[in-house]
């Protein structure tokens, strides 16, 4: 996906103005997504205002990449998130955390003439021995606890 695209900020509803301005997507291109895309449903309040949650926002950048990035038309972008199940927005979601997770820790220090924190000790950076690799690959969730556990270590 795009990289240059904004971080979505920690927030539980977006406008569909924040959501164009975070996905590079002009607001009646995702009206028109609306009625194209059947995952794609905003929450409407008064006034038919629609307000996008979190894991909307992930779509919407997933459709923007397919049909801008990799040119798929949007039957096509439509029939590779149908094949993908809902299961693909929760792997973007986590995908985006760890995105954030890791450009919080790469950033510079927030204040200019800061210390950067001491490094911790060889011995806190030991990881616990690595699980016995197994026979097939592993689960979603198994995948999921591991990514969790490699982001409570960097975090």
């Amino acid at each position: 996906m795009e990289n240059n695209l904004p971080a979505i900020p920690p927030k539980r509803y977006f406008t569909i103005g924040e959501v164009s301005e975070l996905c590079g997507v002009k607001p009646h291109v995702l009206r028109y997504w609306e009625q194209e895309f059947a995952q794609l449903r905003p929450v409407k309040r008064r006034g038919n205002r629609r307000y996008y949650q979190r894991h909307e926002v992930l779509l919407v950048r997933r459709i923007r990449d397919l049909l801008y990035e990799q040119g798929f038309t949007i039957s096509g972008a439509r029939n590779r998130l149908a094949e993908l199940g809902p299961g693909a927005i929760r792997a973007l979601e986590d995908e985006q955390d760890l995105d954030e997770a890791l450009a919080e820790a790469a950033a510079p220090p927030a204040v200019v003439g800061a210390e950067p924190e001491a490094l911790p000790s060889p011995s806190a950076l030991l990881l616990p021995p690595l699980p016995e690799p197994s026979d097939g690959p592993l689960t979603p969730q198994q995948l999921r606890a591991e990514l969790l556990a490699i982001r409570a270590l960097l975090g």
